[in-house]
């Protein structure tokens, strides 16, 4: 368990691909009280320096016995090293805040997003995970809705830059991008079809009833975050040629009457919210608007008419700050202020 101090010796695992460069960036910019940074990697990336607060931080080779004395390790190295190192970590007395799948369902292993569940952090037992990009800029709205009219169901379409499946495919959009402009051929790689120029309704693999395990993931963690059951969600995620930032239409069925004016009211007080929307002046949110951004965007609020209860809302996000490192390093904050 994590012991009070003034400084703290903070670990990020993964910490040369997307998720965790924003880590890194994140601690520093949010002035994260740090004695030290260890950054840990594949042996491919043994030697390289990153970094942090004006000077260079060596990457080590990530194996299980670097985390003696690790106060905290920010895990962004993919699901099997997850499930293969953070129990070392925990067993050495660090506390792993993982943002792969590996643990998000584990009934043991709390999922949070620290503007809806903190104190689900007191369960942790050395593991916290950090919910799906999708799902964390989801919940943070839903929250403050199911709390004043409970949500009975709500379904959700996703708009997903190619950054939440990493460098490689931020560098696939730009070459198919720069190929298809100069006339030539584009060969796919990363994503089964063509990104450039193109949506795909595909995120992640394909299960026997059709749905995807990213729409599935959504399904089950919202549940799990809000800690409700009874909610009903269903979902279609859809990958879009744009580098930085999730957005999302919700349509979302409550008990409770909610005008449009109602949820904009109980939005914008909510925390880690900005409301957006000025429709007659074209104002709602924008990929390009929320990229570095910490604030999950809501806009183009307004009521669902073929239902009594409904209402229809836009909202975007950086998938690699709230969808990923901010959300990771909030729960480390509420860790520590919880001490």
């Amino acid at each position: 368990m994590l012991k009070k101090k003034d400084k703290y010796i903070v670990a990020v695992a993964g910490a040369t691909g997307a998720v965790g460069n924003e880590m890194i960036a994140t601690l520093e910019q949010r002035n994260f009280p740090l004695e030290k940074l260890r950054l840990f990697a594949s042996e491919r990336s043994a030697g390289k320096t990153l970094d942090f607060r004006g000077s260079p931080v060596p990457v080590e080779v990530l194996t299980h016995d670097v985390f003696g004395g690790i106060d905290i390790a920010l895990f962004s190295a993919g699901g099997d090293r997850s499930k293969e190192f953070a129990p070392s970590a925990a067993k050495a007395g660090c506390v792993v805040i993982d943002n792969s799948s590996a643990w998000r369902m584990d009934p043991e292993v709390p999922l949070i997003v620290p503007e809806v569940n903190p104190d689900d952090i007191d369960m942790h037992k050395g593991i916290i995970a950090n919910p799906n990009c999708s799902t964390i800029q989801m919940v943070v709205v839903l929250k403050p809705i199911h709390d004043e009219a409970k949500i009975r169901r709500v379904v959700v379409t996703t708009f997903q830059s190619v950054s939440g499946t990493g460098k490689k495919a931020m560098d696939e959009l730009m070459d198919q991008t720069r190929d298809i402009l100069n006339f030539k051929d584009v060969e796919p790689s990363v994503y089964p079809h063509q990104i450039a120029f193109n949506c795909l309704p595909h995120i992640d693999t394909f299960m026997d009833d059709g749905y995807t395990k990213e729409e599935i993931k959504m399904v089950n963690e919202t549940k799990k975050i809000l800690g409700d059951d009874t909610v009903r969600v269903t979902a279609t995620t859809v990958r879009v040629p744009v580098f930085r930032g999730h957005s999302e239409s919700l349509n979302i069925e409550t008990e409770k009457k909610l005008s449009a004016n109602d949820a904009r009211a109980i939005l914008s007080t909510a925390p880690g919210i900005i409301v957006y929307d000025v429709p007659e002046k074209n104002i709602y949110p924008l990929q390009t608007d929320t990229a570095n951004r910490d604030e999950v965007y809501v806009g183009r609020v307004r009521e669902d008419h073929t239902i009594d209860n409904g209402l229809n809302i836009w909202i975007t996000a950086d998938n690699l700050r709230k969808g990923a490192a901010l959300n990771a390093v909030q729960i480390a904050e509420e860790l520590i202020k919880r001490q």
